[in-house]
């Protein structure tokens, strides 16, 4: 991922985190989830001279990205308790 993809993730993950502090989100709809992340993917959009929707998409994108890499690490630093035997 580079620094600006991170960025990307930084600023919409920072916006969620402020918005929706006391969401539970299983019991909050996905639409209303994202009806509240409009306004950053908006920015962003703007920003980048990008569709909304693409905007999103790339937020997915690099969000499932960033949990792939906390796992790997996840992994790599606790390998001898996962993996005794190895």
């Amino acid at each position: 991922m580079t620094v600006e993809e991170r960025d990307f993730l930084n600023q919409i993950n920072a916006y969620a985190e402020e918005v929706m502090a006391d969401v539970n989100p299983e019991k909050v709809r996905i639409s209303e989830q994202l009806d509240m992340l409009r306004p950053i993917l908006q920015k962003l959009a703007m920003v980048h001279s990008m569709p909304v929707e693409e905007v999103f998409l790339k937020y997915m994108d690099l969000a499932t990205e960033a949990a792939v890499e906390r796992e790997a690490r996840f992994k790599e630093e606790f390998k001898e308790i996962l993996n005794p035997e190895e």
